[in-house]
Formats: structure tokens, C-alpha cells, sequence
């Protein structure tokens, strides 16, 4: 089947073929870093559990790459679990990937706070109970809205990338099950995003878009699913657009003069990286005006929504030990160095 409507233009075999198509795809072109569980749709960590290393398991609705498959490898994820796209996993999902990435230390979940992922997370903890020992950590990191159409509280977005970043060097340390989930509650803790939206995405399943937004418009403080978010502004320069993502981060974070931040300007999907460094430029003039260090940067477009166009802002307030864990190596299909 083609798919050329109006509305549409993707590149697909069929509609229910995109997610094993493209984990697939992943894997062939991976293969030393990730294999593929193809009947539970689980991408793997190669290789197999390492006895002793506490695993860390993720995933949520597919739409979001690299977002979770992406990120499996050395120093980060052990398995994720990719749902249909913008849907949850099924616990029978998440049961197979804690029991395959099992090394016998325990199983740390790290899990964005939308009421399926966390429901069903829960349950898959609930399955293998008194044969793995299994912690959960729920990112929350969204300071746009207090609670969403998807959520009971803040809903978990870019902070999800760097949780998954520095819990997994620190678990690929070797620490505990416990100073792991430490590790990534410290950083949750201290991480804030928000985003905006130019443009729609649009489901494969729907064929159209998932709000209307005029040519001159922006939808600030959206979620990953195309979410509504604080209010609709007209189209202005990057300069204050930035602004109305980085002051609330800031001020929510309580963040000032003296203090030092990991700063990650994330794409949505649809926006070109040009653009991307344009708007980290803004953000790191924000920044220096307030007297707030950037120690380190992440740009990309690493946790998206299809095709929509716009950008997030995350900002991590860091100390020694989170640069450590940030620093140390990785080699994942979306994210590597130090190897």
C-alpha cells in the first residue's frame, strides 16, 4: 500500500507494519549494539545480561525515536519495550524484557508519567515479584502543565533521556539496585522541560493532524502526543520563544547566578538542526544573562513526536557525580562516545 493523501505522506508498507518494520530495521542496522525479541516487540541489549549488572528496562509509545529503542546499549538501557505509536506497551511486554535482561543484581524501570506506561509498568513488576527484584523510578519532568489528558501530575519528557543516561553509567559501574535508582531519582529531581510546537504530528492510524495550528501560530508547553499545553502564542523570534520555555524551567528548578546545568535543546521530529543550534543559542544567552554555567550541552532530536516541527528545552542542575555519569562511555544506536 502507498499512502499519498493530502493529509499524509509517509514512508510505510502498512499502517500495522511500522513498528516491527522499523524495530527491524534498528536492529540490521545495529547489530553489534541491539538485537530484537520480534514476538513482544523488545529491542535487546546485545550480548545478552551481564551477571551482576543491575539492568535498566524502558519504553513507552513508539513515535518518540530514538526514545527507547534508541538508547539500548553500553552505559544506558538494557531493554525497551515499544508500544503501537503513541500507546503504551502491554505489561506482557515489559514482563519479557525484565525477565530477559535479568543478571540477578535487579531491575531498575524508568518510566515517563503517562497513566498507561505507569499502570502497566506496575503490573509487569507485579509478574515477576518474588523472582526479580525490580525498583521503579516515574519521570515527571514537564513544568508546562501540572496535569495532562495522559497524566496525573507532570508528564515525564526529555529529562527521561538524561535519567536513562546517568542511571546507566552508574549501574554499568557496577553499583546496587539501590544506588541506581538513587542516582536516577537525584536526577529527576533536578531536571525541569518544556516544549513547543509549530506544527502537528500525524499518526499513521489517523492520517490527519492532531490539532490545527494557523500559519502564524505556536502551541507552547505541548506534550510528546501532540498534547495541548499552557496557551497558543503568534509565531516569534527564536530569542523569545526560548524565553518562554527557559523562564519557567528556571524559575520551577530554582535555579541561579553560581549554579551549573546540563542544557539539552531537543527537536520534536520536524525541525531541522540548524534551527536546533539557533535556538541553543538563545538558550545559552538566556542563560549567561542569569549567571547560570552550561558544563554540558546535548542538541538533537532525541525524544520526538513523528514529524511535528518545534523544540524542547531541559535544563539539569548538575554537580560533580552527575558529570562523572554523564562523561562516562556510551554506545547505543542514537547516543555514543567515550568508546
Amino acid at each position: 500500500m502507498v499512502t499519498t493523501t493530502n493529509a499524509m505522506k509517509k514512508l510505510l508498507n502498512r499502517v500495522e507494519d511500522i513498528v516491527p518494520e522499523s524495530l527491524a530495521g534498528l536492529a540490521k542496522a545495529h547489530p553489534d549494539v541491539v538485537k530484537i525479541d520480534a514476538a513482544n516487540n523488545v529491542v535487546l541489549r546485545a550480548g545478552g545480561p551481564r551477571r551482576g549488572k543491575v539492568a535498566l528496562v524502558s519504553g513507552g509509545g513508539s513515535g518518540h525515536e530514538p526514545l527507547h529503542g534508541g538508547f539500548v546499549g553500553l552505559g544506558m538501557l538494557d531493554a525497551a519495550c515499544a508500544g503501537n505509536v503513541f500507546t503504551s506497551p502491554v505489561p506482557d511486554q515489559m514482563e519479557a524484557a525484565t525477565r530477559a535482561v535479568d543478571g540477578g543484581a535487579g531491575v531498575l524501570h524508568i518510566v515517563k508519567n503517562y497513566t498507561g506506561d505507569v499502570l502497566n509498568f506496575q503490573m509487569a513488576a507485579e509478574l515477576v515479584a518474588g523472582e526479580i527484584e525490580v525498583a521503579s523510578v516515574v519521570t515527571n519532568d514537564d513544568v508546562a502543565v501540572q496535569d495532562s489528558l495522559y497524566t496525573a501530575g507532570r508528564r515525564g519528557v526529555g529529562g527521561t533521556v538524561l535519567v536513562e543516561k546517568i542511571a546507566g553509567a552508574h549501574a554499568e559501574a557496577g553499583a546496587s539496585l539501590a544506588d541506581v535508582t538513587a542516582t536516577a531519582l537525584r536526577v529527576n529531581a533536578n531536571v525541569r522541560s518544556m516544549g513547543l510546537a509549530l506544527t502537528s504530528a500525524i499518526v499513521p492510524a489517523a492520517g490527519t493532524p492532531t490539532f490545527e495550528l494557523g500559519d502564524d501560530e505556536v502551541e507552547v508547553g505541548i506534550g510528546i502526543h501532540g498534547e495541548p499545553g499552557r496557551r497558543r502564542e503568534k509565531l516569534s523570534t527564536v530569542d523569545e520563544m526560548a524565553d518562554w520555555l527557559v523562564e519557567p524551567i528556571v524559575s520551577d528548578l530554582g535555579i541561579g547566578r553560581g549554579d551549573k546545568v546540563l542544557a539539552f535543546v531537543n527537536g520534536m521530529g520536524g525541525t531541522p538542526l540548524i534551527e536546533l543550534y539557533v535556538a541553543f543559542n538563545s538558550v545559552a544567552r538566556i542563560l549567561e544573562g542569569k549567571g547560570i554555567g552550561i558544563a554540558r550541552s546535548l542538541v538533537g532530536s532525541y525524544i520526538t513526536s513523528l514529524e511535528m516541527a518545534g523544540f524542547s528545552v531541559t535544563l539539569l542542575k548538575l554537580d560533580d557525580e552527575l558529570v562523572r555519569w554523564w562523561d562516562a562511555p556510551v554506545h547505543t544506536p542514537a547516543l555514543r562516545w567515550g568508546v
